[in-house]
């Protein structure tokens, strides 16, 4: 299965693994800290992300406007198809 994703992504398991681990204890409240983690997920998937695709990430985040968990993720994604 990691094999599979690091193929897809271009992304080392282990570099997911230690930003996960970043993460924990991360304050998603701090607007730094969440575009310091943007910068992170951007430089490893090597995707950049715009200045106005960040503002809206960072809103999003501040705003509450992200899902908590995994049942809620699949439930948006029903709904976009």
């Amino acid at each position: 299965m990691f094999d599979k994703f690091e193929k897809k992504t271009g992304v080392k398991m282990d570099e997911v693994f230690k930003l996960a681990q970043s993460l924990q204890g991360a304050d998603f409240k701090d607007e730094k800290t969440i575009r310091k983690v943007i910068k992170k997920v951007s430089a490893l998937a090597n995707r950049p992300v715009s200045k106005q695709k960040e503002d809206m990430i960072v809103k999003a985040i501040l705003d509450g406007n992200v899902p908590k968990d995994l049942s809620s993720i699949e439930k948006m994604m029903k709904k976009k198809k």
